[in-house]
């Protein structure tokens, strides 16, 4: 229990990190942060509830971070890019490049390959993530302002005739 809760600390310092690198300013900095504690505590939680691998964990916390994010972005009114950028630093497979790099240098091919591969799941999953949210909430945005504009009416001008 320990664990995961410096865990989720250092995954909010880690994201005030880049918050700060990034000139995020105000609360959004604050509000930022706790989204890549958020992905964390969900990326942590998933495999503990048997619920699959680290790609469906890195999936399922990118898809609680865009939520999030779309969320907030509304509320604080900036871009969702400032949120979702700035908390997803955590679940960002650096490690695997690392790896990749290293084995690679070293003359490791086969190791090489697989880091090189999980690496790109991850950041797939990361992408698909962000994308399958971003774009439910463009198309409920979408249908939000067609409706409006569809049961709208405009007063009419009236004419005087005499």
């Amino acid at each position: 229990m320990i664990k995961l809760l410096l865990d989720l600390f250092y995954a909010f310092l880690g994201s005030l990190g880049f918050c700060v690198l990034f000139n995020i300013r105000g609360k959004s900095i604050f509000v930022a942060s706790i989204g890549g504690a958020l992905g964390w505590f969900v990326y942590e939680l998933f495999p503990l509830l048997g619920m699959g691998s680290t790609n469906n964990a890195i999936f399922m916390a990118t898809i609680a971070i865009s939520i999030y994010s779309e969320i907030m972005a509304r509320i604080f009114k900036q871009p969702v890019t400032v949120f979702v950028i700035a908390s997803m630093i955590p679940l960002v497979p650096g490690s695997g490049m690392y790896y990749t790099t290293f084995e690679a240098v070293n003359g490791n091919v086969d190791r090489a390959v697989a880091y090189g591969l999980k690496t790109l799941y991850d950041a797939g999953a990361i992408a698909i993530g962000i994308i399958l949210v971003s774009t439910v909430a463009r198309i409920l945005k979408q249908k939000k302002f067609i409706n409006i504009k569809f049961f709208s009416f405009k007063k009419s001008k009236k004419v005087n005739n005499k």
